[in-house]
């Protein structure tokens, strides 16, 4: 079951947009990533190793987590385009006016 910060909704209620969701995750992947070098530089090589699988298993679900935000927004940018495309149809079909058979008054 999806939770409200997997589905997108968030503390106010209005959903969030998957490009939204998706930077969110790559940016966790990048304090992640920094907080790990930061880690290394503090800790001695034997307290950097011993902490290395937890870190590994954190960026990689944020890498799995986006990995499969993406998807959903390629879903969601084909919905768009064809939302677009549909509605560019129908704006080019109500601007073509039947042309009058009516033959032109004489001078």
């Amino acid at each position: 079951m999806a939770t409200k910060s997997e589905n997108g909704r968030g503390i106010g209620g209005g959903d969030r947009t998957a490009k939204a969701i998706v930077a969110d995750q790559s940016s966790q992947a990048v304090n992640s990533t920094a907080n790990l070098l930061h880690l290394m530089r503090q800790s001695s090589s034997s307290q950097a190793l011993a902490q290395l699988p937890q870190v590994i298993s954190s960026l990689d679900a944020h890498i799995e987590s986006g990995l499969n935000s993406g998807v959903h927004l390629n879903t969601v940018t084909q919905l768009l385009e064809n939302m677009e495309s549909t509605q560019l149809r129908a704006l080019r079909q109500s601007n073509i006016s039947p042309v009058d058979n009516q033959s032109p008054e004489p001078i």
